[in-house]
């Protein structure tokens, strides 16, 4: 039956169209319960939430399931490492609106995330690895922030990718098999690691960590993995990445493939976005580090040699909101993502672009990955 429509005795003013945005994005923004938080301290050891006291070494995994408990309703992990000068509301701000980015483009743009609209649909949960990030600007306090990233991360000193990849190496056992019949229930999530500056750089020394303990498989892609280290995230993408760019011929120099027959213990691409506005991996990264960070002018590699293989970087601009990705876009093991023209800020901001990526476009990254990971 129809219901006939009854004009108001006093009809109230049209809203107007920047109303109706509002409205749209106020509906679109992330609960609560749609994130997590894991905080480290200045060794990169784990801190409890509810104390703020370390985590004792023997007790660390069954901290992280009793803290960290994927959701029902989650049809993706997503793992958050924040950047540079980020206390620990901000990590969380940042996180809650990045993702409100996303839920946003998705809802706008439907065509371009076919996958992504099935009846299991998509739904994230973020976790937010915060660590201690604070210092001054410029150059001195980049000198800090670098030497105290590397003690985090340091063999032998740091502890951070012990901790972040026993959480990656937990995430993975705990999402089961993404290719079931069903998304909406533990069976199976997809697993995405999100970076800014800094931040990924800690989680690709997590990955090479967690890659000989973990387990499971390829999903989407066509990025081979050795079944010997099986460690599968579906995506790993790094805004303006605080690494020189030739980071993966030596510190991560296991994420390359190799002669052997060896495969990078990622499942899916690597992205890295760079803007020659970024002065923080431009200017400062390039007097601290002698070399321009990834963040600058994106990463490169050597020439094959040795026990090296040949390698496949692509490379690409940022593609504007509604223009779709192909999957052989980004159907690579690594992916330079010039996005010169959007990440650009303020001539007043001293880092300029360095943290300029809240964007519909990185958004729309990031849900294409989530659409090409899966099968």
């Amino acid at each position: 039956m129809t219901v006939p429509h009854h004009r108001s005795p006093r009809p109230g003013p049209r809203p107007r169209p920047r109303d109706v945005r509002r409205r749209a994005r106020a509906a679109q923004v992330p609960a609560p319960a749609d994130f997590a938080t894991v905080d480290l301290d200045h060794d990169g050891w784990l801190l409890a939430p509810d104390t703020g006291e370390p985590v004792p070494a023997d007790r660390l995994v069954d901290h992280l399931a009793h803290w960290l408990r994927p959701p029902e309703w989650a049809t993706d992990i997503l793992v958050y490492a924040h950047g540079w000068q980020t206390g620990q509301p901000a990590a969380l701000r940042n996180a809650q609106r990045l993702l409100a980015l996303v839920h946003q483009q998705h809802a706008r743009h439907p065509r371009l995330y076919p996958r992504l609209h099935t009846a299991a649909g998509y739904a994230p949960w973020t976790v937010v690895v915060r660590w201690p990030s604070s210092s001054q600007r410029l150059r001195k306090g980049y000198y800090a922030v670098r030497d105290r990233a590397h003690a985090m991360s340091a063999p032998g000193r740091g502890f951070a990718p012990h901790v972040l990849g026993h959480l990656l190496g937990y995430l993975d056992a705990e999402r089961g098999d993404p290719r079931a019949d069903t998304l909406r229930t533990a069976t199976g999530r997809y697993l995405h690691l999100i970076g800014h500056s800094f931040g990924g750089r800690f989680l690709c020394e997590a990955v090479q960590w967690a890659a000989d303990a973990a387990a499971g498989d390829t999903l989407g892609w066509s990025i081979a993995t050795d079944p010997g280290r099986p460690f599968t995230v579906d995506s790993l993408t790094a805004f303006q990445m605080a690494a020189p760019s030739n980071a993966f011929d030596g510190t991560f120099r296991t994420l390359r493939p190799a002669t052997g027959g060896h495969r990078a213990p990622v499942g899916g691409p690597m992205v890295f976005t760079h803007s020659r506005h970024d002065h923080a991996t431009g200017y400062c990264h390039l007097h601290a580090e002698h070399l321009p960070g990834i963040g600058h002018g994106g990463m490169r590699l050597s020439p094959a040699r040795g026990d090296l293989a040949p390698n496949d970087v692509a490379h690409t601009d940022l593609h504007p909101a509604d223009r779709p990705y192909a999957r052989a876009c980004l159907d690579h093991p690594f992916v330079n993502v010039n996005a010169s023209w959007r990440y650009r800020n303020s001539p007043l901001n001293p880092l300029r672009a360095h943290s300029d990526y809240f964007h519909p476009e990185s958004a729309h990254l990031l849900l294409s990955l989530a659409e090409w990971s899966r099968p």
